[in-house]
């Protein structure tokens, strides 16, 4: 197997009830001492890389009196959803897996022979321990093949945060087989019409812990988080306005910060968070401005005939992608914030790629959007030059439209709206366009998905 290298920062420390309650006060999590060895690395960049097997067992029930233990499967299964949702790792069928005795997670107490039998990889051996309201889960993770511990971590929590620790832990995999933090700890927004209107909802990446964020009864559209995840930006419809608000999540305040005559339409943010882009037609021709958090109008962005819309910036903040339909069709333009040049992006060929929208750059320098090609909408990822474009849904059935795209924080996901069983939900997949998966537990349609850290 490929050779691994453990992290693992070997410490003295208290006992376990010590333990626990200093994690509660500080987040806390601990390492255990483990041999370096050299670390797997896994190219998740590639088109098609192999799927590494990993087996996760039932998490054994530590607490004193066996309170939950619904707990053991439940959190073994947030695990395997979650790597498996990276595209680098096959979640193992647990019926396949050969019981263990011993309630230890630690080497000595591992018949590794038993897990090579069945081709695992790696293995995840992992309790919990409820005390009351509070959770403390316990994970290691092991090479099978060299019978070695790679990682070993401590988390604390409440019970019904389970889902949150088993996503730090899976984090901590990820991390330590491909070298990058995973999106398990991310947030998304999106609209959603279950409550019989348009509102803004958000939750976990995985869309579980959904809660609403709007409650006007009304129509809410494009919801955008800010760069570091404590505001979110989006329209709402009054009257017969859709002014600009933004929900700062750290304070619980709503504020409206444009409702200029006409339009006020969009609202991305800038990389540094102080200021936010939009489409405001207040003086005729809709055009791209930049106001800061108060609304207040530093920089007009695009002074050109037509419709400009849906700016996005790059990650250094000096460029930014919009759509434009000065050409007579709406097709994709990057302006140099620098030197205030101008130049479009997409040339497909004759009677496709007419109505491109929603164009998004993302943390490695891809631009993703959606065009009208044939007769739906398909998602296609372009560089910045305007090269390699290449078409992600839809190549090998009927999808359904496929629309409003948007990257993950790291950039190699991303997620989309779909109508491709009916109604709209909210579908994700690798930055190739591998591992297509509908977000399943989500009531309504969903639309304007917004990936926040």
């Amino acid at each position: 197997m490929m050779n691994l290298k453990s992290t693992l920062i070997s410490r003295r420390f208290p006992n376990k009830k010590t333990l626990f309650w200093i994690g509660l006060l500080c987040g806390g999590l601990l390492f255990w001492p483990g041999q370096s060895q050299a670390k797997i690395y896994i190219n998740i960049n590639a088109p098609s890389a192999t799927r590494i097997k990993v087996a996760i067992p039932y998490l054994k029930n530590f607490s004193s009196k066996g309170e939950r233990p619904d707990l053991a499967k439940a959190m073994a299964e947030v695990l395997a959803g979650d790597l498996d949702f990276t595209g680098y790792f096959e979640a193992m069928d647990p019926a396949a897996f050969l019981e263990e005795e011993s309630n230890s997670l630690t080497v000595e107490n591992i018949r590794f022979e038993n897990w090579t039998a069945i081709k695992a990889e790696l293995l995840v051996k992992a309790g919990y321990t409820c005390v009351g309201q509070n959770l403390e889960l316990e994970f290691r993770l092991y090479d099978v093949s060299q019978s070695r511990q790679l990682v070993a971590k401590r988390f604390f929590g409440r019970i019904d945060e389970f889902r949150t620790l088993m996503h730090r832990a899976g984090n901590e995999i990820v991390l330590e087989v491909t070298g990058f933090e995973s999106v398990f700890l991310t947030k998304l927004a999106f609209v959603d019409n279950s409550s019989g209107h348009k509102e803004i909802y958000v939750s976990d990446f995985d869309g579980y812990n959904t809660r609403q964020i709007t409650f006007d009864k009304s129509i809410a559209l494009f919801p955008k988080w800010s760069p570091k995840g404590d505001k979110l930006s989006f329209n709402l419809l009054k009257g017969n306005s859709w002014p600009l608000y933004i929900k700062d999540f750290l304070i619980g305040t709503v504020s409206q910060v444009s409702n200029r005559e006409g339009m006020n339409l969009g609202g991305r943010w800038t990389p540094d968070g102080r200021n936010l882009a939009l489409t405001l037609s207040h003086e005729g021709d809709k055009d791209l401005y930049l106001i800061d958090l108060e609304g207040r109008i530093a920089r007009r962005l695009t002074n050109r005939v037509g419709i400009d819309v849906s700016p996005a910036f790059s990650p250094d903040g000096t460029k930014m992608v919009f759509i434009s339909d000065r050409s007579g069709t709406p097709q994709i333009y990057i302006k140099d914030l620098v030197d205030n040049t101008e130049r479009r992006i997409t040339y497909f060929p004759e009677r496709e790629g007419n109505y491109n929208s929603s164009p998004h750059w993302s943390a490695r320098n891809q631009i993703v959007f959606s065009s009208l090609y044939g007769k739906r909408h398909e998602i296609f990822v372009i560089d910045p030059k305007g090269e390699s474009m290449q078409r992600l849904t839809g190549l090998n059935e009927d999808q359904g439209y496929n629309e409003e795209p948007c990257w993950s924080p790291d950039g190699r996901y991303i997620v989309f709206s779909s109508n491709r069983e009916g109604s709209y939900h909210l579908y994700m997949m690798n930055v190739n366009g591998h591992n297509q998966r509908k977000i399943k537990n989500l009531r309504g349609s969903q639309t304007s998905p917004s990936w926040g850290p």
